[in-house]
């Protein structure tokens, strides 16, 4: 069944913790599912989540360390002796032991891989730790299943059960030549019908075998495996060795960490942060874009000061300016939008710019056109018709440039290598407020003559 983490669960569990109800404590919280327990650590204060975790086995405290988040997870292990760490190593999978060792102190890191009992397990975790965390090599696991093209199948159910104690879950048994180099998979269907004495060779498939390089970038590996509906894909060297596997629980991570830093980007945030973070943290990733957002502003207050004069002749001219700027940016933030969403699926690209451009356009110009003839008619109520037709026509003219720009700006962002998430941020919104402003105070000036 589900669990819901309610304010009286976690208000009896603070009572329970602070009067050491350990008997409470196994029977409502140890028993959960390891990701529930990392909910409920993730709110707890420090010396509440210590002695929490401190409760569980130590399968559970393995796994639940994967699922806290990276700022609780690094307060936590504060409180580790780091031959207590490094006995937490050796119940992880390689690759999640390795993104752990990386969250380390540099100077902690040595001394606990040093502390791993096992030397496989520890060679495992230095060799990850060579690769980019954004990688394949950095996201991969060390742990699984393979066979080699000339055994036979007696001697493959042999040594797949050997194999099978370091591995988790079994998705796809590999195959590989005398060379270690991938050539195929093998089903465990055809190798639970096949005879003792026939040979791999006669069983493997190798049609249609994706496989992924551990240099390739960490989203293309996300998008491979979702184009080929994928549950685990092989990882190969630049010699076509077998060297590991990605699992689809490690794409998801992967997908959940880009969708939570475009969103941030998008938002104005600079870098990864989570709310357990630290305030100067917080307040250090948003402060660059409010920085630009200030200079926007500035620079709207300098256009707005170039037309002082006519604003001062025609003041219902400023009753206007909050309307245009905010439909400016919500357009060009639409407009981008879409775009960014576009490419991180890989479904755009600047061949397709006119294409996209002039749909875009299109768009911009059925939804000026309508709320521009809404907003002439409103300000007749209000103002002259002259008014009308200068707010009206400067909407219309606005919302079709913050389209062109929204759409534009990511493309040209993307093919410089520039994260295009930044286009969709308050980057455009004050391009657009700047442009806007003067697109609007110019065609007053020029219609109402000043």
């Amino acid at each position: 069944m589900r669990f819901e983490l309610t304010k009286e669960f976690f208000e009896t569990l603070q009572d329970a913790i602070s009067t050491e109800n350990v008997a409470w404590i196994n029977e409502n919280v140890c028993e959960l599912h390891e990701a529930d327990i990392a909910a409920i650590v993730d709110e707890l204060e420090d010396d509440e989540a210590s002695y929490l975790y401190r409760l569980l086995d130590e399968e559970s405290q393995s796994d639940v360390l994967v699922e806290l988040d990276e700022d609780v997870r690094e307060r936590l292990l504060k409180t580790f002796s780091t031959k207590e760490i490094a006995g937490q190593l050796e119940n992880l999978d390689s690759d999640d032991a390795a993104d752990l060792v990386a969250e380390l102190p540099p100077d902690q890191v040595e001394e606990v891989i040093g502390l791993i009992e096992d030397p496989e397990a520890a060679e495992e975790i230095v060799d990850l730790l060579n690769y980019a965390e954004d990688t394949a090599g950095g996201m991969m696991q060390k742990e699984f299943m393979k066979v080699h093209l000339e055994w036979p199948v007696k001697r493959c159910v042999v040594e797949l059960r050997k194999q099978a104690e370091e591995v988790e879950k079994v998705f796809t048994i590999y195959v590989v030549d005398d060379q270690e180099k991938l050539v195929g998979f093998l089903s465990l269907k055809r190798l639970l019908f096949a005879r003792p004495d026939t040979a791999i060779a006669d069983l493997y498939q190798n049609k249609n075998m994706i496989s992924v390089k551990t240099g390739d970038d960490d989203e293309d590996v996300a998008k491979t495996m979702d184009k080929y509906d994928l549950v685990s894909v092989p990882v190969v060297d630049l010699q076509g060795k077998l060297v590991g596997r990605i699992t689809i629980d490690d794409v998801v991570d992967v997908i959940k960490d880009e969708a939570d830093k475009d969103f941030q980007m998008a938002s104005g945030i600079s870098e990864k942060v989570e709310s357990s973070s630290s305030v100067f943290r917080m307040s250090r990733a948003r402060m660059p874009w409010l920085m630009i957002g200030l200079l926007g502003g500035i620079l709207g207050a300098q256009v707005i000061s170039g037309f002082e004069y006519g604003i001062s002749e025609v003041p219902a001219l400023a009753f206007f300016i909050p309307l245009i700027t905010a439909m400016g940016g919500n357009v060009g933030v639409q407009s981008s939008a879409i775009v960014v969403q576009s490419l991180a699926r890989g479904n755009a690209h600047l061949g397709s710019t006119m294409k996209k451009l002039k749909k875009e356009a299109l768009v911009a110009a059925l939804n000026g056109l309508m709320l521009s003839v809404t907003i002439y008619a409103i300000t007749l109520i209000f103002g002259t018709p002259i008014l009308g037709l200068v707010v009206s026509l400067s909407l219309f003219t606005v919302i079709m440039f913050a389209a062109i720009f929204g759409t534009l700006i990511p493309l040209v962002l993307d093919k410089y290598k520039i994260d295009p998430a930044l286009a969709t941020g308050p980057f455009i919104t004050t391009l657009n407020d700047v442009l806007g402003l003067f697109i609007y105070l110019t065609i007053g000036m020029l219609l109402f003559n000043i």
